[in-house]
């Protein structure tokens, strides 16, 4: 399953946000979109995890939590 994870602080990396997810099973791939000019994120990513039950516990359980001072979203995606 895909997930989108929105409103991330621009200090998250990838290896705090693939942290994040692993505590819910394993992530596929992880990636942070980055601005090109300023190479600082964008304050969102993508994560990837192929166990449908495990991307819904992650899903459920970080949507809404409070990660460096900030509430991120996250939510299935098309992408």
């Amino acid at each position: 399953m895909n997930i989108a994870i929105l409103n991330l602080h621009r200090d998250i990396d990838k290896k705090t946000l693939e942290k994040l997810f692993t505590s819910y099973g394993k992530v596929e791939s992880c990636d942070i979109v980055m601005d090109k000019n300023t190479r600082k994120s964008k304050g969102f990513g993508f994560v990837v995890m192929n166990d449908e039950i495990e991307a819904t516990k992650a899903i459920l359980g970080l949507h809404g939590e409070v990660v460096n001072n900030q509430k991120i979203r996250v939510k299935e995606s098309s992408q």
